[in-house]
């Protein structure tokens, strides 16, 4: 397969990758707690390529986005990706007990305006405001007309199964929409165990015909992942926040089989287009599996 030869979705890239985060909003983001270690520990060695100082390390994440939203859908011309998703993006800090992002639904709404049907949007899940949460999902839909929603249970300090997330859950399926959430652990110091993929189990049991995306690969526990997605006729899997050249191979030989090729989804958590799509292309995969995970899933699944 040949760069252009799919035009790609992206499930989840980052609203910031639009350009539209300001150098004072990239500063403040990064002068968290959870943001400062995740610079020093899991991003340490881009710091040291990068040649910032630690005071600087919003420049890690920033380095990689684009100037605007213009420039974005040039890039997503010259590499052949015809959409990409961007969300709310709540993620909450333990330390502060405050949001640590959070895009307003209207500055979403504006960002998919801009792009022309290029951009698709997605709300947030804040479970500590569940019944204003949902009033905003469902505005989100009906107004503006989002395809799905991602929370962030890990940060929050829920799982999946946990009774605050239930609500979501009923709302996606009246709202008939998918929920995607983060499975596996944080870049940031963040409790692991809490992003388990197995805790979508009971979830995909008590809502049969909720849509799921686990989204991050699941790693460490890349099995429960895998398991999940197989288990259960609902429940999917997006690859993003990970480089395709780093994927574990029991994740390349799930998707190179006949489950994974109809049920994970390519996504690169605004880690670079081009970077993404150039090596999930080079993966040793057949390409009726790729064009499949870099297209077509995502079309059926989100209704596109």
């Amino acid at each position: 397969m040949e760069l252009m030869d799919v035009q790609a979705i992206d499930t989840m890239c980052r609203a910031g990758y639009a350009g539209i985060v300001s150098e004072e909003e990239w500063k403040e983001t990064w002068g968290f707690y959870e943001s400062m270690a995740c610079v020093k520990g899991t991003f340490g060695g881009v710091l040291k390529k990068l040649g910032v100082s630690e005071e600087d390390g919003w420049k890690v994440v920033a380095s990689q986005y684009k100037a605007s939203i213009d420039d974005m859908i040039q890039e997503m011309d010259e590499v052949g990706v015809e959409k990409a998703f961007v969300d709310q993006q709540l993620i909450w800090s333990r330390n502060a007990f405050k949001l640590v992002t959070g895009f307003e639904l209207k500055r979403i709404a504006d960002l998919v305006d801009k792009g022309k049907g290029r951009i698709v949007g997605g709300a947030g899940y804040h479970p500590f405001y569940i019944q204003q949460s949902l009033k905003d999902l469902e505005t989100a839909v009906k107004e503006y007309g989002f395809k799905y929603v991602w929370f962030h249970p890990n940060s929050f300090g829920v799982r999946a199964s946990d009774a605050k997330c239930y609500p979501l859950y009923a709302k996606c399926i009246e709202l008939d929409i998918p929920v995607s959430f983060q499975s596996g652990h944080s870049a940031e110091p963040l409790p692991s165990e809490i992003g388990r993929p197995m805790y979508a189990d009971e979830v995909a049991i008590d809502f049969p015909n909720l849509k799921m995306v686990l989204t991050h690969t699941g790693w460490p526990w890349i099995e429960e992942w895998i398991s999940m997605i197989w288990r259960h006729p609902n429940v999917y899997g997006n690859i993003g926040a990970y480089y395709p050249s780093g994927l574990h191979q029991p994740t390349i030989d799930f998707m190179n089989g006949p489950i994974g090729k109809t049920k994970v989804l390519w996504g690169t958590n605004g880690f670079g287009l081009t970077r993404c799509k150039q090596e999930f292309v080079a993966l040793p995969i057949k390409d009726d599996n790729k064009k499949r995970i870099l297209r077509d899933n995502a079309v059926q699944l989100f209704k596109l």
